[in-house]
């Protein structure tokens, strides 16, 4: 059965890969982007594959005004991607770098999933997936502030599962491994805008040895793949992490983390 997904974040790496993938296998999509700029580019790429049922709008979700916009909808299930990514130091990052990644991948996030949750509670079934990460189990140095916010996916997602169950609504994650989108390539740069050798003391010899971590990153395609097969489906764990190495890799880490001493 064909479903209505809504998708923030469609504007680029695996959120605009799985909007094109979705509407592809038929299923109606609206694909909601940070920028207009990425709303022309996805409906240019929409109208060459003859996409007619990928309709494609302007979604920055810190903007309250954009936000709005999803009551005018109606979908089956939404899909919480919209992310930004930085790295630093936990002891040396201006928190003004922090608030932000907060403000996007927790309190703005939860904000679009509360316009969700009240479309679909009415509706009395639906879903609604959370885009999380590897990083919502596991952690590494200088990762801490993106990580962090994941940690809190985690816990958003699977307390919403408990408040939204009896209304019909089911709640999932999906954790990807490292995919090589330039997403973290991206993050892994932000931190040398701020961080200055002769100001701070972590080392930034460190830093640079710990983000050769992003040279094995994995191809998108098949993570996409995963995702396009995943979202629609009626069946299927709370928590979906691929590929299989990165979800042994996190389970691993709890495990580890109850042995872990001072």
């Amino acid at each position: 059965m064909k479903k209505t997904i809504m998708i923030t974040g469609a504007g680029s790496g695996l959120g605009r890969g799985t909007a094109i993938g979705l509407a592809k296998e038929g299923h109606k999509v609206i694909a909601a982007t940070e920028t207009t700029s990425q709303k022309t580019s996805v409906l240019r790429e929409a109208e060459e594959l003859g996409l007619s049922n990928l309709e494609v709008l302007k979604i920055d979700i810190t903007n309250p005004i954009d936000l709005v916009q999803i009551d005018e909808y109606d979908f089956d299930i939404f899909v919480a991607n919209a992310a930004i990514n930085e790295g630093g130091p936990l002891s040396e990052i201006p928190m003004e770098r922090f608030r932000a990644i907060y403000e996007v991948n927790v309190f703005a996030t939860l904000e679009s999933v509360q316009y969700a949750a009240r479309k679909l509670v009415e509706k009395g079934s639906g879903k609604i997936f959370f885009l999380s990460s590897m990083a919502g189990v596991m952690k590494t140095a200088y990762g801490g502030p993106y990580a962090s916010t994941k940690h809190a996916i985690e816990a958003l997602a699977l307390t919403l599962k408990q408040e939204l169950d009896p209304h019909g609504v089911k709640v999932a994650t999906i954790n990807p491994g490292p995919y090589n989108t330039g997403f973290n390539d991206r993050a892994a740069e932000e931190k040398w805008k701020w961080f200055d050798d002769e100001v701070h003391f972590t080392s930034g010899e460190d830093m640079k040895e710990k983000e050769k971590g992003l040279e094995n990153q994995y191809d998108p395609k098949e993570m996409i793949e995963v995702m396009v097969d995943l979202i629609p489906s009626d069946h299927h764990k709370v928590r979906t992490a691929y590929p299989p190495e990165t979800e042994e890799q996190m389970k691993e880490t709890e495990k580890k983390q109850w042995e872990m001493e001072i």
